[in-house]
């Protein structure tokens, strides 16, 4: 059952940070390798932690195709539903990108100052594949990246045995952990190949785990180094994320995934308690939560998630979810709800309310999440899907100072300046700069702009 509990009976360490994941010595051990030893290094610990060690990382083009025509042919509404996806989303982050524009603006006479947008070269996407691989990741990272017009984007995903090579595998006990099949041809999850190809992305390597985050931060013989990486993972890609940052830029360091949702009398108990499981069933530690001031609506939504857990095939890490970090908050009104959830900044943030002014008002009140799913029809699982939002979003509070993943992060915001002898500008800031310059004890920076300034002088 999951806990009810009044707002003034919260907890402090409701409102911390959810990371699960403290410095990792290991992880340090294996970014010191790679970047020492390269493919050598990856080889090891790819035979050590996953199920197969290809004698290439590299997935051939022809293989990403393949995948994607066979799905096409045996599961057109899984690749109809990715390319639906791929489109909505590429949409969405090209409208993003028109916000960011480039100009150029006269400050003062003489003086004119800009900025451009301009893609990164490179972007590193990895891709988890463990009990659930990651489909959808491969659309949240990919796509941006591809409305951002980075040229290169190099998709990492964890290693399988390729179908031709199986039944050897499996007569000699090999492809499984602790027993990898090394020596191979490289290949992954079929979902995540073809979804890498009706994505775009430009080279996919059967590379995982933090060893990949290296790879793709230093850059190895196989693998080429990366200037952003971005996407999810677990503790030891999260630690490795961490740890490149700055060689490299990444999106975000993602803690347990958490859904907060606020209701009135109006929610209908089976859809909210339906939207909580589907948090649920991410993770163990998962946080669905509820805040209502309706007494009746909390019990219903309590009794309705016990009902659906029972025939609910991921019961066990759903109720494993539900009964650690799980909860209903009884408030006093909505005020309270929000003023909580601005305090919680949950990574998705759900208005389980009826279109109105008490919508609209509530709606304005909330200011940290990563997104906001407005009425009971706007189904956080479609923000993870298929509404063009991006599904890569800030955890553990973070979303006080952040944003989800979105085009931004391939774009460098980066400016310019035109100076023009003689102007009134140009006088100005020659001598501002000079005097500057002088103040701080910075002589070579006041001679340059005396030198400027002297310039300007004569030519008036």
């Amino acid at each position: 059952m999951i806990k009810i509990e009044r707002a003034c009976d919260i907890d402090a360490s409701f409102y911390e940070g959810r990371n699960f994941g403290d410095s990792l010595d290991a992880v340090k051990d294996v970014l010191r390798d790679v970047k020492a030893n390269g493919d050598e290094a990856l080889h090891r610990y790819t035979a050590k932690f996953d199920v197969a060690d290809p004698a290439e990382f590299e997935i051939p083009g022809t293989e990403l195709k393949a995948a994607a025509d066979r799905m096409k042919k045996e599961r057109p509404d899984l690749y109809e539903s990715i390319r639906y996806s791929h489109e909505l989303a590429l949409r969405f982050a090209l409208k993003q990108k028109e916000s960011f524009g480039d100009f150029e603006t006269e400050l003062e006479e003489g003086i004119y100052t800009g900025q451009k947008n301009i893609p990164v070269d490179r972007a590193g996407v990895y891709v988890p594949a463990g009990r659930f691989p990651l489909v959808s990741t491969v659309i949240m990272t990919v796509t941006p990246a591809v409305a951002a017009g980075v040229k290169e984007i190099i998709l990492c995903t964890p290693p399988r045995v390729h179908p031709d090579e199986r039944d050897s595998a499996s007569q000699n006990g090999l492809g499984q952990p602790g027993k990898p099949y090394c020596g191979g041809k490289a290949y992954a999850d079929e979902n995540i190949m073809a979804a890498a190809y009706i994505c775009g992305v430009t080279k996919a390597y059967a590379l995982g785990g933090s060893q990949a985050i290296a790879a793709l931060a230093f850059g190895t013989r196989s693998i080429p180094k990366s200037d952003v990486i971005v996407g999810p993972g677990n503790k030891f890609v999260a630690e490795a994320k961490k740890l490149i940052y700055g060689t490299a830029g990444i999106d975000m360091l993602a803690g347990p995934t958490e859904v907060f949702i606020i209701a009135d009398s109006s929610a209908n108990p089976e859809w909210v308690a339906a939207d909580l499981l589907a948090q649920a069933e991410h993770d163990i530690v998962a946080q669905p939560v509820l805040a209502t001031a309706d007494k009746n609506l909390a019990q219903a939504v309590a009794s309705e998630i016990d009902r659906q857990l029972e025939a609910l095939a991921t019961k066990q890490t759903a109720s494993a979810s539900i009964e650690s970090f799980g909860r209903i908050i009884l408030t006093k009104d909505l005020d309270e709800a929000a003023a909580i959830a601005n305090r919680k900044a949950p990574e998705h943030l759900e208005l389980a309310m009826a279109d109105g002014a008490e919508r609209d008002r509530i709606a304005s009140l909330v200011h940290n999440y990563g997104s906001l799913f407005i009425g009971h029809n706007a189904a956080e699982v479609f923000g993870d899907y298929a509404a063009g939002l991006n599904h890569t979003l800030p955890t553990s509070g973070s979303a006080r100072f952040t944003g989800g993943l979105s085009v931004r992060m391939f774009l460098k915001t980066v400016t310019t300046l035109r100076a023009e002898p003689g102007k009134k500008g140009s006088l100005a800031s020659a001598r501002a700069a000079r005097c500057l310059g002088e103040a701080e004890g910075l002589v070579a920076h006041a001679r340059s702009a005396d030198l400027r300034l002297k310039a300007f002088e004569a030519t008036n």
